[in-house]
């Protein structure tokens, strides 16, 4: 299977799309409303409430009718996912936790029908919902599977603890499908306080080692005298005369007995445990921030990746948000595939493939709208996720927003200016309904209220002649670098981006804004730039 991004429900997606057997390694960090109060999550529900819905930002589980009918479902299908979910009702009733969880049980079950004997599956989840997941988990990999609850120490509690201790900690359940799968033991590099203390010596050439004993167990390890000394030695007499002879034996200045060099360069590390405590989360000040609340660092994927798969391998992500994994991923030379059912998420992916490989990322998109009616259809049932996917259309930053609050920007895209360190920007605003004058207007007016450069109204419907008008008279940004003027107010419509027409504007060069770039990937692969890749 190639690399591929899918929009919609995953758990469609995995029933539709995805084959038996065929995926390597799972890695999912579903939503998860953590920053509520633990006790709402167990308040009983009447079932007139909406059903549990995922949503971008906003993670929300509430118990429902829709619940209900899955809950039925699973449980007369029996077996020991529905005796789980059976004590879970029992244990804490219809509440939104068991509404978190009657949703996750049959996507796991999908996961392990895709994984292939040798994957592993990776969930990364809240110390509020982990143990119930756990009990999950068991029921559907089997507890003989279960590896380890790996702890991923951020630097940075969640808020305030109030009497209580703060919370520094997320939690991955590591399983496998069977007890044959891929392991490469990660390791970690020796810490300075570390090899200060215990790789103290330095031999001749300046090579810093550490003693450590030449002694086996007495009972265990035969006994004999070696230079004169008694001891039961962990080696046969020929290996420590080999080691000797190869400058591998340490003899203290003032006697004693001697012991075995153990250079620190041909230390390999320490294996990771399963408290992990040297990745730091995602801050603010972090080169690879994107802006997306829940972003995890690619460090954090990368050793998963590198330990439970190889090159090659095929990585999946059903809950992909801000496409850490596929990145991950593909900088660890994985194939991937991706799921969300927002295109805030999957415009974020594209933008953010972009900005890390350019071209040398190959990948195609299921699920978004290929055609006019498509892209009709999806305005008319979610004006939202349309915007989402027409900035996407030209490769911009779509902007965080909610309900009347957008201030007219709907995503951008920022370019190089003409000096270094300068920056100019290319408001886009996006409508799925009727348009007329006034939007070009306000446009005009957004685009001055922020000092952009460019204006771009993006629409279903054909703009008018008054509409052109008013563009026309909003004049040109000229570019003395590119030697071009472009217009300053510009309109284009589906029809016309679905037929490859782009928005004239000067090469981006460099782009930080609302989303910021992702940091570009210099692999193997990687090349210097030239003036033809930046005019493309």
């Amino acid at each position: 299977m190639e690399n591929t991004l899918y929009y919609g429900d995953n758990l469609d997606i995995l029933k539709r799309y995805i084959p038996d057997e065929s995926i390597d390694l799972v890695y999912l960090d579903p939503p998860f409303k953590s920053s509520q109060n633990y006790n709402i999550l167990f308040k009983e529900k009447n079932g007139s409430q909406a059903a549990s819905q995922i949503r971008a930002f906003e993670d929300t589980w509430t118990w429902g009718q829709d619940d209900e009918a899955v809950y039925a479902d699973l449980v007369t299908k029996d077996g020991k996912v529905a005796d789980c979910l059976q004590a879970f009702r029992t244990f804490m009733g219809p509440c939104d936790m068991l509404a978190y969880l009657v949703m996750m049980a049959p996507r796991l079950a999908e996961l392990r029908r895709v994984m292939k004997p040798s994957a592993s599956i990776y969930l990364h989840c809240d110390p509020a919902a982990s143990h119930y997941l756990k009990m999950l988990m068991d029921g559907i990999f089997k507890p003989t599977n279960f590896k380890n609850e790996v702890y991923w120490k951020r630097s940075t509690p969640h808020g305030t603890a109030k009497r209580k201790y703060g919370v520094s900690c997320d939690i991955l359940l590591f399983y496998t499908k069977t007890d044959t799968y891929t392991w490469n033991t990660p390791t970690i590099g020796l810490r300075p306080g570390y090899i200060s203390k215990y790789y103290s010596c330095f031999d001749q050439k300046g090579r810093r080692f550490q003693p450590t004993s030449l002694l086996g167990h007495r009972g265990v390890n035969p006994e004999y005298e070696w230079h004169g000394i008694v001891k039961p030695w962990r080696y046969p007499p020929h290996r420590l005369d080999e080691l000797e002879k190869n400058g591998m034996i340490y003899w203290p200045s003032k006697g004693g007995v001697p012991r075995f060099r153990r250079y620190l360069d041909e230390n390999a590390g320490q294996p990771v445990l399963s408290l992990w405590d040297d990745i730091p989360p995602v801050n603010s000040q972090a080169k690879e921030r994107l802006g997306y609340p829940t972003q995890k660092p690619e460090a954090l994927l990368e050793r998963i990746i590198k330990a439970s798969s190889n090159e090659g391998d095929l990585v999946l992500d059903p809950f992909c948000g801000c496409g850490t994994t596929i990145a991950a991923a593909q900088k660890s030379k994985r194939r991937w595939i991706g799921i969300d059912i927002t295109y805030l998420a999957i415009a974020l992916m594209k933008v953010r493939l972009a900005d890390a490989f350019g071209d040398k990322v190959a990948y195609k998109v299921i699920g978004e709208p290929v055609s006019v009616p498509d892209a009709a259809a999806l305005a008319e049932s979610d004006p939202f996720q349309f915007q989402c996917w027409a900035v996407s259309l030209v490769v911009a930053h779509p902007v965080e927003q909610k309900k009347g609050a957008d201030k007219g920007i709907d995503g951008k895209i920022i370019f190089q200016g003409e000096k270094p360190g300068e920056f100019e920007t290319v408001i886009l605003s996006v409508k799925a309904g009727g348009i007329h004058r006034s939007h070009v207007h306000e446009l005009r007016g957004v685009v001055e209220r922020e000092k952009a450069a460019i204006g771009v109204l993006i629409s279903m419907e054909d703009p008018t002649r008054q509409m052109k008008e008013e563009a026309v008279t909003a004049g040109f940004f000229e570019s003395k670098t590119w030697g071009k003027k472009y217009p300053k107010i510009q309109l284009l419509t589906i029809a016309e981006l679905l037929a490859g027409k782009k928005i004239e504007m000067p090469p981006i060069r460099q782009v930080g804004a609302t989303f910021k770039k992702a940091a570009r990937h210099r692999g193997s692969e990687g090349k210097q730039l030239s003036m033809e890749d930046l005019e493309k």
